[in-house]
Protein backbone atom coordinates (compact mmCIF):
# COMPACT_ATOMS: atom_id res chain seq x y z
CA UNK A 1 0.00 0.00 0.00
CA UNK A 2 2.77 2.28 1.02
CA UNK A 3 4.79 1.53 -1.73
CA UNK A 4 1.45 2.02 -4.33
CA UNK A 5 1.30 5.50 -2.52
CA UNK A 6 4.56 6.34 -3.27
CA UNK A 7 4.34 5.37 -7.26
CA UNK A 8 1.56 7.72 -7.13
CA UNK A 9 3.28 10.68 -5.40
CA UNK A 10 5.76 10.26 -8.17
CA UNK A 11 4.02 10.69 -11.15
CA UNK A 12 1.62 13.37 -9.40
CA UNK A 13 4.00 15.69 -8.42
CA UNK A 14 5.83 15.58 -11.80
CA UNK A 15 1.94 16.86 -13.49
CA UNK A 16 1.32 19.19 -10.44
CA UNK A 17 4.74 21.06 -10.75
CA UNK A 18 3.90 21.66 -14.58
CA UNK A 19 0.42 22.41 -14.29
CA UNK A 20 1.95 25.43 -11.61
CA UNK A 21 4.48 26.47 -13.51
CA UNK A 22 1.71 26.92 -16.89
CA UNK A 23 -0.64 28.54 -14.70
CA UNK A 24 1.81 30.93 -13.38
CA UNK A 25 3.12 31.77 -16.68
CA UNK A 26 -0.48 32.06 -18.24
CA UNK A 27 -1.63 34.64 -15.41
CA UNK A 28 1.94 36.56 -15.50
CA UNK A 29 1.55 36.73 -19.42
CA UNK A 30 -2.32 37.70 -18.84
CA UNK A 31 -1.36 40.70 -17.00
CA UNK A 32 0.29 42.14 -20.36
CA UNK A 33 -0.95 40.17 -22.84
CA UNK A 34 1.76 41.34 -25.51
CA UNK A 35 5.54 40.75 -26.08
CA UNK A 36 6.84 43.53 -23.95
CA UNK A 37 10.55 44.32 -25.09
CA UNK A 38 12.62 44.29 -28.16
CA UNK A 39 13.59 40.65 -28.35
CA UNK A 40 10.09 39.29 -28.07
CA UNK A 41 8.94 41.92 -30.29
CA UNK A 42 11.74 40.33 -32.84
CA UNK A 43 10.54 36.98 -32.68
CA UNK A 44 6.73 37.15 -32.64
CA UNK A 45 7.68 39.63 -35.71
CA UNK A 46 9.18 36.95 -37.77
CA UNK A 47 6.88 34.31 -36.85
CA UNK A 48 4.19 36.77 -38.18
CA UNK A 49 6.29 36.96 -41.65
CA UNK A 50 7.16 33.27 -41.97
CA UNK A 51 3.03 32.63 -41.15
CA UNK A 52 2.06 35.09 -44.07
CA UNK A 53 4.04 33.13 -46.11
CA UNK A 54 6.76 35.52 -46.38
CA UNK A 55 9.58 33.34 -45.38
CA UNK A 56 12.47 34.78 -43.12
CA UNK A 57 12.15 38.38 -44.00
CA UNK A 58 11.20 41.27 -42.24
CA UNK A 59 10.07 45.21 -43.04
CA UNK A 60 12.28 46.72 -40.39
CA UNK A 61 15.93 46.97 -39.06
CA UNK A 62 15.56 46.88 -35.51
CA UNK A 63 19.68 46.58 -35.25
CA UNK A 64 22.33 47.76 -38.40
CA UNK A 65 24.15 44.78 -36.66
CA UNK A 66 21.28 43.04 -38.97
CA UNK A 67 23.02 44.37 -42.03
CA UNK A 68 26.67 44.12 -41.47
CA UNK A 69 27.08 46.87 -38.88
CA UNK A 70 26.84 49.46 -41.37
CA UNK A 71 24.37 51.50 -43.86
CA UNK A 72 24.85 49.21 -46.42
CA UNK A 73 25.63 50.15 -50.23
CA UNK A 74 21.92 49.32 -51.48
CA UNK A 75 19.96 50.38 -48.17
CA UNK A 76 16.42 48.08 -48.95
CA UNK A 77 13.38 47.03 -46.79
CA UNK A 78 12.65 43.89 -46.62
CA UNK A 79 15.74 42.70 -45.37
CA UNK A 80 16.48 39.08 -44.27
CA UNK A 81 16.04 38.05 -40.85
CA UNK A 82 17.81 36.66 -38.21
CA UNK A 83 21.36 37.79 -39.13
CA UNK A 84 22.05 37.77 -35.04
CA UNK A 85 19.03 36.56 -33.56
CA UNK A 86 18.96 32.11 -33.84
CA UNK A 87 15.26 30.96 -35.27
CA UNK A 88 13.71 28.73 -32.95
CA UNK A 89 11.71 30.98 -30.73
CA UNK A 90 9.69 32.38 -34.11
CA UNK A 91 9.33 28.66 -35.29
CA UNK A 92 7.77 27.73 -32.15
CA UNK A 93 4.98 29.90 -32.56
CA UNK A 94 4.20 28.61 -36.02
CA UNK A 95 1.69 25.77 -34.92
CA UNK A 96 -0.12 27.87 -32.35
CA UNK A 97 -0.11 30.94 -35.25
CA UNK A 98 -2.02 28.13 -37.73
CA UNK A 99 -4.27 27.46 -35.42
CA UNK A 100 -5.37 30.93 -33.48
CA UNK A 101 -4.04 33.14 -36.12
CA UNK A 102 -1.23 35.89 -35.35
CA UNK A 103 -2.62 36.57 -31.97
CA UNK A 104 -0.46 37.30 -29.01
CA UNK A 105 -2.31 34.29 -27.22
CA UNK A 106 -0.65 32.14 -30.40
CA UNK A 107 2.74 33.54 -29.67
CA UNK A 108 2.28 33.16 -25.77
CA UNK A 109 1.48 29.53 -25.79
CA UNK A 110 4.36 27.58 -27.06
CA UNK A 111 6.59 29.28 -24.98
CA UNK A 112 4.49 28.89 -21.76
CA UNK A 113 4.35 25.07 -22.53
CA UNK A 114 7.53 24.50 -23.13
CA UNK A 115 8.86 26.86 -20.02
CA UNK A 116 6.68 25.01 -17.42
CA UNK A 117 8.27 21.88 -18.68
CA UNK A 118 11.90 22.89 -16.17
CA UNK A 119 9.71 22.61 -13.22
CA UNK A 120 8.85 18.85 -13.41
CA UNK A 121 12.43 18.19 -15.05
CA UNK A 122 14.10 19.83 -11.70
CA UNK A 123 12.32 17.40 -9.50
CA UNK A 124 13.10 14.56 -11.27
CA UNK A 125 16.75 15.25 -11.96
CA UNK A 126 16.97 16.13 -8.12
CA UNK A 127 15.42 12.84 -6.97
CA UNK A 128 17.35 11.34 -9.63
CA UNK A 129 20.68 12.57 -7.92
CA UNK A 130 19.24 11.52 -4.46
CA UNK A 131 17.90 14.73 -3.11
CA UNK A 132 14.80 14.30 -0.46
CA UNK A 133 11.39 14.88 -1.84
CA UNK A 134 11.21 17.78 -0.08
CA UNK A 135 14.44 19.28 -1.60
CA UNK A 136 13.48 18.01 -4.90
CA UNK A 137 9.89 19.90 -4.21
CA UNK A 138 11.41 22.67 -3.14
CA UNK A 139 13.43 23.62 -5.88
CA UNK A 140 10.75 22.66 -8.29
CA UNK A 141 8.39 24.69 -7.18
CA UNK A 142 11.08 27.84 -6.84
CA UNK A 143 11.52 27.04 -10.88
CA UNK A 144 7.59 27.03 -11.51
CA UNK A 145 7.64 30.45 -9.96
CA UNK A 146 11.48 31.74 -10.52
CA UNK A 147 11.61 34.72 -9.00
CA UNK A 148 12.11 38.24 -10.97
CA UNK A 149 12.94 36.00 -14.23
CA UNK A 150 9.38 35.06 -14.15
CA UNK A 151 8.62 38.50 -16.14
CA UNK A 152 10.62 37.05 -19.02
CA UNK A 153 9.91 33.32 -19.02
CA UNK A 154 5.92 34.42 -19.12
CA UNK A 155 7.30 35.88 -22.82
CA UNK A 156 7.88 34.62 -26.43
CA UNK A 157 11.38 34.64 -25.46
CA UNK A 158 14.19 32.88 -25.54
CA UNK A 159 14.34 31.91 -21.69
CA UNK A 160 11.70 29.51 -22.11
CA UNK A 161 12.98 27.25 -24.33
CA UNK A 162 16.51 27.77 -23.40
CA UNK A 163 16.35 26.24 -19.75
CA UNK A 164 14.57 23.51 -20.38
CA UNK A 165 17.16 22.57 -23.14
CA UNK A 166 20.04 23.43 -20.78
CA UNK A 167 18.74 21.41 -17.79
CA UNK A 168 18.17 18.33 -20.82
CA UNK A 169 21.82 19.02 -22.15
CA UNK A 170 23.64 18.85 -18.92
CA UNK A 171 21.03 16.19 -17.26
CA UNK A 172 22.23 13.82 -19.95
CA UNK A 173 25.66 14.54 -19.84
CA UNK A 174 25.68 13.94 -15.78
CA UNK A 175 23.83 10.47 -17.01
CA UNK A 176 26.57 9.64 -19.46
CA UNK A 177 29.10 10.12 -16.74
CA UNK A 178 27.42 7.64 -14.91
CA UNK A 179 27.40 5.17 -17.73
CA UNK A 180 24.69 5.76 -20.29
CA UNK A 181 26.37 5.94 -22.74
CA UNK A 182 23.26 6.81 -25.25
CA UNK A 183 22.34 9.86 -22.85
CA UNK A 184 25.36 11.46 -23.48
CA UNK A 185 24.72 11.20 -27.31
CA UNK A 186 21.34 12.64 -26.67
CA UNK A 187 22.87 15.50 -25.16
CA UNK A 188 24.27 16.64 -28.37
CA UNK A 189 20.71 16.82 -29.64
CA UNK A 190 19.70 19.10 -26.48
CA UNK A 191 22.60 21.36 -27.29
CA UNK A 192 22.10 21.60 -31.24
CA UNK A 193 18.28 22.75 -30.09
CA UNK A 194 19.66 25.03 -27.31
CA UNK A 195 22.03 26.75 -29.52
CA UNK A 196 19.05 26.99 -32.26
CA UNK A 197 17.53 29.00 -29.70
CA UNK A 198 20.60 30.85 -28.77
CA UNK A 199 24.04 31.31 -29.94
CA UNK A 200 25.60 30.77 -26.89
CA UNK A 201 23.98 27.17 -26.50
CA UNK A 202 27.81 26.69 -28.06
CA UNK A 203 28.84 27.19 -24.21
CA UNK A 204 26.73 24.42 -23.27
CA UNK A 205 28.60 22.39 -26.46
CA UNK A 206 31.47 23.36 -24.78
CA UNK A 207 30.58 22.31 -21.20
CA UNK A 208 29.41 18.83 -22.08
CA UNK A 209 32.72 18.39 -24.07
CA UNK A 210 34.94 19.53 -21.54
CA UNK A 211 33.11 16.83 -18.90
CA UNK A 212 33.98 13.92 -21.76
CA UNK A 213 37.48 15.36 -21.63
CA UNK A 214 37.32 15.01 -17.59
CA UNK A 215 36.07 11.88 -17.98
CA UNK A 216 39.13 10.71 -20.54
CA UNK A 217 41.16 12.29 -17.78
CA UNK A 218 40.15 10.28 -14.75
CA UNK A 219 40.57 7.14 -16.53
CA UNK A 220 43.95 7.80 -17.42
CA UNK A 221 45.29 8.54 -14.86
CA UNK A 222 43.32 5.54 -13.17
CA UNK A 223 46.08 3.72 -14.99
CA UNK A 224 43.89 1.08 -16.22
CA UNK A 225 41.58 0.24 -12.95
CA UNK A 226 38.90 2.51 -14.78
CA UNK A 227 37.45 2.52 -17.66
CA UNK A 228 36.06 5.51 -19.71
CA UNK A 229 32.55 5.93 -18.96
CA UNK A 230 31.94 7.61 -22.46
CA UNK A 231 33.61 5.81 -25.17
CA UNK A 232 34.53 7.56 -28.40
CA UNK A 233 31.63 6.62 -30.34
CA UNK A 234 29.12 7.63 -28.69
CA UNK A 235 31.11 11.51 -27.97
CA UNK A 236 30.96 11.03 -31.75
CA UNK A 237 27.08 10.37 -31.79
CA UNK A 238 27.02 13.28 -29.54
CA UNK A 239 28.39 15.62 -32.16
CA UNK A 240 26.91 13.94 -34.82
CA UNK A 241 23.65 15.06 -33.70
CA UNK A 242 24.39 18.52 -32.85
CA UNK A 243 25.51 18.56 -36.55
CA UNK A 244 22.13 17.02 -37.61
CA UNK A 245 20.34 20.02 -35.70
CA UNK A 246 22.25 22.92 -36.95
CA UNK A 247 23.91 22.30 -39.98
CA UNK A 248 20.49 23.34 -41.92
CA UNK A 249 20.02 26.55 -40.11
CA UNK A 250 24.41 27.44 -40.79
CA UNK A 251 23.56 26.36 -44.13
CA UNK A 252 20.71 28.86 -44.84
CA UNK A 253 22.92 31.37 -42.81
CA UNK A 254 25.85 30.79 -45.41
CA UNK A 255 23.38 31.00 -48.40
CA UNK A 256 21.94 34.05 -47.67
CA UNK A 257 24.88 35.99 -45.31
CA UNK A 258 27.50 34.30 -46.44
CA UNK A 259 28.91 33.79 -43.30
CA UNK A 260 27.14 31.28 -40.23
CA UNK A 261 27.23 34.22 -37.64
CA UNK A 262 26.42 37.44 -39.91
CA UNK A 263 26.15 39.95 -36.75
CA UNK A 264 29.47 39.18 -35.52
CA UNK A 265 31.17 39.79 -38.57
CA UNK A 266 31.23 43.23 -38.89
CA UNK A 267 32.78 43.58 -35.45
CA UNK A 268 29.94 45.60 -33.79
CA UNK A 269 29.28 42.86 -31.74
CA UNK A 270 32.70 41.73 -29.67
CA UNK A 271 34.43 45.14 -30.80
CA UNK A 272 32.51 47.60 -28.82
CA UNK A 273 33.89 50.18 -26.09
CA UNK A 274 30.56 50.85 -25.14
CA UNK A 275 27.03 49.43 -25.62
CA UNK A 276 25.96 52.32 -27.20
CA UNK A 277 28.52 51.68 -30.19
CA UNK A 278 26.42 48.80 -31.39
CA UNK A 279 23.86 51.23 -32.07
CA UNK A 280 25.78 53.17 -34.11
CA UNK A 281 26.80 52.86 -38.48
CA UNK A 282 30.13 55.04 -38.02
CA UNK A 283 31.66 53.74 -35.18
CA UNK A 284 35.43 51.71 -35.76
CA UNK A 285 34.64 48.46 -34.89
CA UNK A 286 38.20 46.79 -35.62
CA UNK A 287 40.38 45.07 -33.61
CA UNK A 288 42.70 47.98 -34.03
CA UNK A 289 40.03 50.31 -32.66
CA UNK A 290 39.08 48.33 -30.08
CA UNK A 291 42.73 47.85 -28.53
CA UNK A 292 43.53 51.77 -28.91
CA UNK A 293 41.51 51.94 -26.17
CA UNK A 294 43.92 51.15 -24.04
CA UNK A 295 44.76 48.45 -21.20
CA UNK A 296 43.30 50.23 -18.49
CA UNK A 297 39.74 50.84 -20.10
CA UNK A 298 39.72 47.43 -21.64
CA UNK A 299 40.32 45.55 -18.23
CA UNK A 300 37.65 48.25 -16.60
CA UNK A 301 35.13 46.98 -18.93
CA UNK A 302 35.67 43.13 -18.90
CA UNK A 303 35.78 43.67 -14.31
CA UNK A 304 32.21 45.28 -14.81
CA UNK A 305 30.73 43.04 -17.12
CA UNK A 306 31.65 39.81 -14.85
CA UNK A 307 30.49 41.95 -11.32
CA UNK A 308 26.95 43.09 -13.94
CA UNK A 309 27.00 39.28 -14.42
CA UNK A 310 27.22 38.05 -10.72
CA UNK A 311 24.74 40.98 -9.60
CA UNK A 312 22.19 39.70 -12.54
CA UNK A 313 22.65 36.49 -11.62
CA UNK A 314 21.78 36.70 -7.93
CA UNK A 315 19.42 39.59 -8.35
CA UNK A 316 16.87 38.04 -11.04
CA UNK A 317 18.10 34.60 -11.47
CA UNK A 318 18.47 33.89 -7.99
CA UNK A 319 16.70 35.56 -5.30
CA UNK A 320 19.72 37.58 -3.62
CA UNK A 321 18.59 36.04 -0.20
CA UNK A 322 19.36 32.88 -1.01
CA UNK A 323 22.75 33.52 -1.80
CA UNK A 324 24.10 31.95 1.74
CA UNK A 325 22.49 28.74 1.15
CA UNK A 326 23.63 28.39 -2.95
CA UNK A 327 27.15 28.86 -1.69
CA UNK A 328 26.96 26.20 1.08
CA UNK A 329 24.83 23.96 -1.11
CA UNK A 330 27.60 24.21 -4.18
CA UNK A 331 30.33 23.65 -1.42
CA UNK A 332 28.85 20.48 -0.48
CA UNK A 333 28.42 19.11 -4.07
CA UNK A 334 32.00 20.99 -4.95
CA UNK A 335 32.82 17.19 -6.12
CA UNK A 336 29.98 15.65 -7.02
CA UNK A 337 29.46 14.57 -10.19
CA UNK A 338 25.94 15.30 -10.26
CA UNK A 339 26.70 19.16 -10.31
CA UNK A 340 30.04 18.67 -12.58
CA UNK A 341 28.63 19.75 -15.67
CA UNK A 342 26.69 22.54 -14.13
CA UNK A 343 29.86 23.89 -12.49
CA UNK A 344 31.80 23.83 -15.51
CA UNK A 345 29.07 25.32 -17.64
CA UNK A 346 28.45 28.23 -14.60
CA UNK A 347 32.82 28.49 -15.26
CA UNK A 348 32.27 29.31 -18.78
CA UNK A 349 29.57 31.43 -18.72
CA UNK A 350 30.97 33.59 -16.33
CA UNK A 351 34.30 34.14 -17.80
CA UNK A 352 32.45 34.46 -21.17
CA UNK A 353 30.92 37.16 -19.75
CA UNK A 354 33.69 38.68 -18.20
CA UNK A 355 36.11 38.45 -21.23
CA UNK A 356 33.58 38.20 -24.32
CA UNK A 357 30.64 39.99 -24.52
CA UNK A 358 31.75 42.15 -21.27
CA UNK A 359 29.46 44.87 -22.97
CA UNK A 360 26.59 43.58 -23.01
CA UNK A 361 25.89 41.65 -19.70
CA UNK A 362 23.94 44.83 -18.77
CA UNK A 363 21.20 44.47 -21.23
CA UNK A 364 19.86 40.98 -21.16
CA UNK A 365 22.92 38.94 -22.94
CA UNK A 366 23.82 37.00 -19.64
CA UNK A 367 20.46 36.76 -18.16
CA UNK A 368 19.23 34.73 -21.36
CA UNK A 369 22.18 32.22 -20.75
CA UNK A 370 21.99 31.84 -17.10
CA UNK A 371 18.46 30.89 -16.85
CA UNK A 372 19.95 27.39 -17.15
CA UNK A 373 21.77 27.69 -14.16
CA UNK A 374 18.65 28.57 -12.02
CA UNK A 375 17.46 24.93 -11.70
CA UNK A 376 20.28 23.49 -10.24
CA UNK A 377 20.96 26.93 -8.20
CA UNK A 378 17.78 26.05 -7.27
CA UNK A 379 18.50 22.78 -5.85
CA UNK A 380 21.64 23.90 -4.27
CA UNK A 381 19.94 26.38 -2.48
CA UNK A 382 17.45 24.18 -1.02
CA UNK A 383 20.13 21.40 0.07
CA UNK A 384 22.32 24.84 1.52
CA UNK A 385 19.02 25.75 3.59
CA UNK A 386 18.63 22.27 5.11
CA UNK A 387 22.51 22.16 5.98
CA UNK A 388 22.05 25.73 7.46
CA UNK A 389 18.75 24.72 8.98
CA UNK A 390 21.05 21.87 10.69
CA UNK A 391 23.44 24.40 12.09
CA UNK A 392 20.95 26.55 13.58
CA UNK A 393 19.52 23.47 15.35
CA UNK A 394 23.05 22.59 16.59
CA UNK A 395 22.99 26.38 18.64
CA UNK A 396 19.17 26.64 19.54
CA UNK A 397 18.01 23.16 21.97
CA UNK A 398 14.46 24.18 21.93
CA UNK A 399 14.91 23.59 17.97
CA UNK A 400 14.94 20.29 16.37
CA UNK A 401 16.96 19.84 12.86
CA UNK A 402 13.65 18.29 11.30
CA UNK A 403 11.79 21.40 12.26
CA UNK A 404 14.65 24.04 11.19
CA UNK A 405 15.10 21.89 7.53
CA UNK A 406 11.20 22.72 6.93
CA UNK A 407 11.32 25.84 8.35
CA UNK A 408 14.11 27.14 6.22
CA UNK A 409 12.79 25.26 2.96
CA UNK A 410 9.66 27.00 3.23
CA UNK A 411 11.15 30.29 4.24
CA UNK A 412 13.39 29.70 0.74
CA UNK A 413 10.84 28.53 -1.54
CA UNK A 414 8.38 31.75 -0.23
CA UNK A 415 10.91 34.17 -0.86
CA UNK A 416 11.16 32.84 -4.42
CA UNK A 417 7.46 33.28 -4.90
CA UNK A 418 7.36 36.76 -3.19
CA UNK A 419 10.16 38.15 -5.41
CA UNK A 420 8.24 37.17 -8.44
CA UNK A 421 5.09 38.89 -7.49
CA UNK A 422 6.84 41.79 -6.11
CA UNK A 423 9.02 41.82 -9.49
CA UNK A 424 6.12 41.58 -11.22
CA UNK A 425 3.81 44.48 -9.50
CA UNK A 426 7.11 46.83 -10.73
CA UNK A 427 7.47 45.81 -14.22
CA UNK A 428 4.41 45.54 -15.31
CA UNK A 429 3.24 48.97 -15.66
CA UNK A 430 6.21 50.66 -17.09
CA UNK A 431 5.91 47.68 -20.34
CA UNK A 432 1.72 48.90 -20.20
CA UNK A 433 2.91 52.64 -20.57
CA UNK A 434 5.32 52.08 -23.36
CA UNK A 435 2.53 49.34 -25.50
CA UNK A 436 0.02 52.27 -24.67
CA UNK A 437 2.24 55.02 -25.81
CA UNK A 438 2.64 52.99 -29.04
CA UNK A 439 -0.36 51.95 -30.26
CA UNK A 440 -1.44 55.88 -29.71
CA UNK A 441 0.77 56.73 -31.96
CA UNK A 442 -0.34 53.75 -34.48
CA UNK A 443 -4.05 55.21 -34.06
CA UNK A 444 -2.79 58.85 -34.24
CA UNK A 445 -1.24 57.71 -37.80
CA UNK A 446 -3.97 56.02 -39.07
CA UNK A 447 -6.44 58.86 -38.34
CA UNK A 448 -3.94 61.12 -40.13
CA UNK A 449 -4.87 58.78 -43.19
CA UNK A 450 -0.45 57.74 -43.08
CA UNK A 451 -0.66 54.61 -45.56
CA UNK A 452 0.71 51.42 -44.04
CA UNK A 453 3.45 51.40 -46.48
CA UNK A 454 5.04 54.91 -44.47
CA UNK A 455 8.14 53.62 -42.77
CA UNK A 456 9.49 55.40 -39.48
CA UNK A 457 12.56 55.71 -37.45
CA UNK A 458 11.92 55.29 -33.92
CA UNK A 459 13.95 53.63 -30.92
CA UNK A 460 12.22 50.13 -31.80
CA UNK A 461 10.81 49.31 -35.01
CA UNK A 462 10.46 45.86 -33.86
CA UNK A 463 8.08 47.15 -31.08
CA UNK A 464 6.15 49.57 -33.82
CA UNK A 465 5.90 46.53 -36.54
CA UNK A 466 4.53 44.81 -33.85
CA UNK A 467 1.66 46.91 -32.66
CA UNK A 468 1.31 48.81 -35.39
CA UNK A 469 2.08 46.81 -38.59
CA UNK A 470 4.53 49.81 -40.22
CA UNK A 471 7.92 48.97 -40.66
CA UNK A 472 11.28 51.29 -40.05
CA UNK A 473 14.71 52.08 -39.22
CA UNK A 474 16.14 52.46 -35.70
CA UNK A 475 17.30 56.05 -34.26
CA UNK A 476 21.47 55.13 -34.74
CA UNK A 477 23.73 56.78 -32.01
CA UNK A 478 25.09 58.45 -34.88
CA UNK A 479 24.63 62.31 -36.15
CA UNK A 480 21.64 64.37 -37.30
CA UNK A 481 23.79 63.99 -40.66
CA UNK A 482 24.00 60.06 -40.41
CA UNK A 483 20.33 60.26 -39.44
CA UNK A 484 19.24 62.45 -42.11
CA UNK A 485 21.25 59.74 -44.76
CA UNK A 486 19.27 57.11 -42.93
CA UNK A 487 16.17 58.96 -43.74
CA UNK A 488 16.83 59.32 -47.25
CA UNK A 489 17.73 55.82 -48.04
CA UNK A 490 14.92 54.38 -46.02
CA UNK A 491 12.56 56.73 -47.55
CA UNK A 492 11.59 57.64 -44.02
CA UNK A 493 8.40 59.16 -43.66
CA UNK A 494 8.11 59.59 -39.80
CA UNK A 495 10.11 60.42 -36.81
CA UNK A 496 8.98 59.22 -33.92
CA UNK A 497 10.51 59.75 -30.58
CA UNK A 498 10.10 58.41 -27.09
CA UNK A 499 11.65 59.99 -24.37
CA UNK A 500 12.48 57.09 -22.59
CA UNK A 501 15.00 56.20 -25.58
CA UNK A 502 15.60 59.12 -26.53
CA UNK A 503 19.53 59.09 -28.41
CA UNK A 504 21.99 62.27 -27.96
CA UNK A 505 21.89 63.44 -31.11
CA UNK A 506 17.48 63.73 -31.29
CA UNK A 507 17.62 65.32 -27.30
CA UNK A 508 17.18 68.72 -28.77
CA UNK A 509 14.08 67.86 -30.92
CA UNK A 510 12.25 66.51 -28.18
CA UNK A 511 13.11 69.39 -25.87
CA UNK A 512 11.78 71.53 -28.79
CA UNK A 513 14.89 73.37 -28.51
CA UNK A 514 15.96 73.13 -32.64
CA UNK A 515 15.64 70.63 -35.48
CA UNK A 516 16.82 70.36 -38.94
CA UNK A 517 14.82 71.57 -42.15
CA UNK A 518 14.46 67.70 -42.76
CA UNK A 519 12.14 67.33 -39.22
CA UNK A 520 8.59 69.11 -39.16
CA UNK A 521 7.01 70.22 -35.99
CA UNK A 522 5.29 67.69 -33.86
CA UNK A 523 1.96 66.54 -34.88
CA UNK A 524 1.06 64.55 -32.07
CA UNK A 525 2.74 64.34 -28.37
CA UNK A 526 1.51 62.38 -25.59
CA UNK A 527 2.94 64.68 -22.88
CA UNK A 528 4.87 63.44 -20.22
CA UNK A 529 3.50 63.09 -16.40
CA UNK A 530 6.34 61.28 -14.31
CA UNK A 531 7.91 63.29 -11.40
CA UNK A 532 10.47 65.35 -12.01
CA UNK A 533 13.60 63.04 -13.23
CA UNK A 534 16.54 64.85 -13.16
CA UNK A 535 18.28 63.39 -15.54
CA UNK A 536 19.16 65.28 -19.34
CA UNK A 537 15.77 65.74 -20.49
CA UNK A 538 13.41 68.74 -19.37
CA UNK A 539 10.94 67.98 -17.84
CA UNK A 540 8.69 69.42 -20.22
CA UNK A 541 9.93 67.24 -22.82
CA UNK A 542 6.76 64.67 -24.09
CA UNK A 543 6.47 61.20 -23.56
CA UNK A 544 6.18 60.56 -27.07
CA UNK A 545 5.87 63.00 -30.15
CA UNK A 546 5.71 61.95 -33.84
CA UNK A 547 7.18 64.49 -36.28
CA UNK A 548 6.62 64.52 -40.10
CA UNK A 549 10.08 63.30 -42.21
CA UNK A 550 10.43 65.21 -45.60
CA UNK A 551 13.50 63.66 -47.65
CA UNK A 552 11.51 63.86 -50.92
CA UNK A 553 11.32 66.68 -53.54
CA UNK A 554 7.73 68.48 -53.01
CA UNK A 555 6.95 67.67 -49.50
CA UNK A 556 6.37 70.37 -47.77
CA UNK A 557 5.05 69.12 -44.36
CA UNK A 558 8.01 70.22 -42.78
CA UNK A 559 7.64 73.80 -42.91
CA UNK A 560 11.03 75.65 -41.89
CA UNK A 561 13.84 74.43 -39.76
CA UNK A 562 13.90 75.99 -36.73
CA UNK A 563 16.97 77.45 -35.37
CA UNK A 564 18.40 77.02 -31.86
CA UNK A 565 17.17 78.61 -28.76
CA UNK A 566 13.61 78.71 -30.24
CA UNK A 567 11.07 77.13 -27.95
CA UNK A 568 8.43 74.51 -29.59
CA UNK A 569 5.86 73.73 -27.77
CA UNK A 570 2.54 71.18 -28.10
CA UNK A 571 0.20 73.01 -29.60
CA UNK A 572 1.86 75.07 -32.28
CA UNK A 573 0.52 75.18 -35.69
CA UNK A 574 2.08 73.22 -38.32
CA UNK A 575 1.90 73.57 -42.23
CA UNK A 576 -0.03 70.24 -42.06
CA UNK A 577 -2.14 70.88 -39.16
CA UNK A 578 -2.55 71.59 -35.51
CA UNK A 579 0.13 69.51 -32.99
CA UNK A 580 -2.43 67.30 -31.06
CA UNK A 581 -2.20 65.36 -27.31
CA UNK A 582 -2.50 61.39 -26.66
CA UNK A 583 -5.58 60.15 -28.31
CA UNK A 584 -6.49 63.03 -30.84
CA UNK A 585 -5.73 62.99 -34.60
CA UNK A 586 -3.02 65.03 -36.15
Amino acid sequence: MALSMLRCLAVRIPFGLFALALVVRGVVFGLHPDAAYPDSFYYVDVARALQAGHGFNIDFIWSFVDVGGRIPAHPMLPIPSNAHWMPLAALIQLPTMWLLGPTPWASAIPFAIAGALAAPMTWLFAREIGCSSRIALAAGIAVAVPGAAILFMAQPDTLSLYQPLGLAALWLTVRGLKGSRWSFALAGLMVGLATLARNDGVLIGAAVGLAFVWDRGRSWRSKGGRLPAIPWRYAFACFGLFLIVMVPWYAHQLAVFGSISPSSSSGRILLIQTYEQMDSVTTDTSLSGFLSQGIGPLLQSRVLGLVSALQIFFVIACPIVLTPFVLIGAWARRRSVDFGPFFIYAFLLFAAAGLVFAVHVPYGTFLHSAVALVPFTFILAMEGAVLGSRWVARHRPSWTEEGAARLFLIASTASVVFTAAAFTVMALPPWSADRDNILAAGQALDKAQAPKTDRLLSADPAGFEYFTGRGGVMTTTDSLDVLHEIAVDYDIRWLILQRAYIVDPLVPVIEGQTRPAWIGLPTFTIPYTGKPTGDRLVDAAPALAIYPVCTQPGDTRCGTALTAGTALTAGTATTSGAATSAGAAP
